[in-house]
């Protein structure tokens, strides 16, 4: 994995901050690849109850983890009870690893 734990901490409270205690993260797509080099930073993050306005969430959780990293591009794929399930959300399970 490429992160830092100085990094992962940071994800971990901005996530936490934006999205309640309960939210929980993982990391999925090239950044889990040790040879890798570059490359965004693809995050999902789970919400435990429906989110009212998704789209402004994970645009705020991308951007504030994104002035942590120095400007690295951040994905940031949102699941909740009240959100469509995407095969995306399916991948980012599967092989994303908590953080």
């Amino acid at each position: 994995m490429r992160l830092t734990q100085a990094q992962i901490s940071a994800i971990r409270a901005i996530v936490r901050e934006q999205a309640g205690e309960e939210a929980t993260v993982r990391l999925f797509g090239s950044r889990l690849d040790d040879a890798a080099r570059g490359g965004d930073v693809d995050l999902l993050v789970e919400v435990p109850h429906p989110v009212a306005d998704p789209a402004p969430l994970a645009a705020r959780i991308a951007g504030r983890i994104s002035r942590t990293m120095e400007g690295r591009r951040v994905d940031v794929v949102l699941a909740a009870p009240n959100l469509l399930s995407l095969p995306i959300h399916d991948i980012a399970r599967r092989q994303g690893v908590p953080l």
